[in-house]
């Protein structure tokens, strides 16, 4: 009789115990009709937003190209004086525009746009200047319409151009965010009315119909879960009692086995999505370089000098050649040595007056392979960074030498080197996880490929004093390129 009333007494209380618990799920319901008030309320705020910053934009002139030109061609030959000119005016209300929008949350994409409009704008105004000092000196009126032709017209037509993707990704925008809203609007009302009728009905069937035989195998699959929730992906459950409890059982483990494959696909995917990444980038050929060395080859045509026409476009095409090698992520030393020698050779006609250089690297390198399109860039930052700053010109020189058990190739220059504190900078960006931005790009991505493709004790070194060159040192590992 006892134990007939305690068992009565011990069924009972679980079953008040689970029946106050199926009410805590009214808690969660509340939470996400929060969640989903909120929700709302942020699509409405993103999409006042947007509407916002389409109409500052809007403010932007869609003459301002074609007006910002003819002031300045104006100004130029002396059509308007400068206290006449509406340059600065002009400059004024569109860096105000600019300003306006960026006190907006207009996305990662369309800040990228503010930004290189803001440059844009830094840019006219430093031409302006340079034209306005021009006009003060006199007898510059060529120079003037170069700085017109060349640089003011193409940096107009890139703001035009920013400008108009801006309220293009803003409209665009509007337009995706009111149609989310309307969806996710009908999903939460029909969620919320199908939420309540099954959540009723469950409440009032399970509170009174729970097998009491549901909690050791519930207990059981808790502390697999625990286990789970640890980081312990190896425990599988296990339960043969109850149709319902071993679904769940079955569930769980096939949730850890897709957990599992989840996790060693994403590893996966980021590897070779960081792979694929900088792989691309070193195929991008900086369009300047591209431009400058079809100036060059039609000034020669022009001149006459047909015989350096021919080693020019030869050069070029040794170049492009090289930089595509179908598709291929690694090269010999001895290609990759005519890539860079393409590229000082079209430069040096380029920058005769300033540039000389020589590659000295010892034939038994020639066979060892390296990604494609490493030195380049070092002797284009040795070029632009280090010879251009420096009066007078100088030299870049490219060296090899074969060690005991790797080999290393060094880019150096007799330019004007870089400031202790700034060389720190380089070296500590080098070495960070995080992609960096401006000049130093291009030496953190031949590092960041070299180091995953051959790992961390692999890569670049730097070395330089500011005044007395500089020198980056490439350090690989001795493979053989497999046919």
């Amino acid at each position: 009789m006892i134990h007939h009333i305690k068992e009565r007494y011990r069924n009972s209380s679980l079953a008040v115990k689970i029946r106050g618990s199926y009410f805590l799920i009214l808690v969660p319901m509340l939470i996400l009709v929060v969640i989903c008030l909120l929700g709302m309320w942020s699509f409405s705020a993103r999409y006042s937003r947007m509407i916002d910053a389409a109409g500052v934009a809007s403010g932007f002139s869609v003459d301002f190209k074609k007006d910002f030109d003819y002031e300045t061609y104006l100004l130029i030959v002396e059509n308007k004086t400068l206290q006449e000119s509406k340059l600065d005016a002009m400059l004024t209300d569109a860096k105000t525009i600019v300003a306006r929008l960026e006190e907006t949350d207009s996305g990662s994409a369309n800040n990228r746009r503010l930004k290189s409009v803001r440059k844009y704008l830094t840019n006219l105004e430093n031409y302006k200047e340079r034209i306005e000092d021009n006009l003060k000196t006199g007898n510059r009126y060529e120079e003037n319409i170069e700085i017109w032709e060349k640089d003011v017209q193409i940096v107009t037509a890139l703001l035009q151009e920013s400008m108009l993707q801006y309220v293009f990704y803003e409209i665009q925008g509007m337009q995706a965010s009111r149609q989310a809203y309307r969806d996710s609007f009908l999903r939460i009302m029909i969620g919320a009315v199908v939420a309540a009728v099954v959540i009723t009905i469950a409440l009032l069937v399970l509170s009174y119909y729970i097998p009491a035989s549901i909690t050791q195998p519930i207990r059981n699959l808790s502390e697999v879960t625990n286990l789970v929730a640890n980081g312990d992906l190896t425990v599988r459950a296990q339960t043969d009692e109850g149709a319902e409890v071993k679904v769940l059982a079955d569930s769980l483990n096939t949730m850890i086995d897709k957990i599992n494959t989840l996790i060693e696909q994403v590893t996966t995917e980021q590897i070779h999505l960081r792979k694929a990444e900088f792989e691309l980038l070193q195929a991008q050929i900086n369009p300047h370089f591209l431009y400058n060395t079809l100036d060059a080859i039609i000034w020669l045509a022009e001149a006459g000098d047909s015989q350096r026409v021919v080693e020019m476009v030869k050069n070029l095409s040794e170049f492009f050649r090289t930089s595509l090698n179908q598709g291929k992520d690694t090269i010999t030393i001895r290609e990759e040595l005519r890539h860079v020698e393409s590229y000082l050779k079209i430069q040096s006609v380029r920058y005769m007056d300033i540039l000389q250089y020589d590659i000295d690297v010892p034939e038994s390198l020639y066979d060892y392979t390296i990604p494609k399109i490493t030195i380049q860039p070092l002797a284009e930052n040795a070029l632009y960074h280090g010879i251009k700053n420096k009066r007078g010109g100088g030299r870049i020189s490219v060296r090899g030498e074969n060690l005991e058990d790797h080999f290393i190739l060094s880019v150096s220059d007799d330019g004007i080197g870089i400031e202790k504190q700034r060389l720190e900078e380089i070296i500590s960006s080098l070495n960070s996880s995080h992609v960096p931005q401006g000049d130093i790009y291009g030496l953190y991505n031949v590092n960041e490929r070299i180091r995953l493709r051959f790992g961390n004790e692999y890569g670049l070194s730097i070395e330089s004093t500011y005044g007395g060159g500089t020198n980056v040192t490439v350090k690989l590992p001795r493979s053989i390129v497999e046919n």
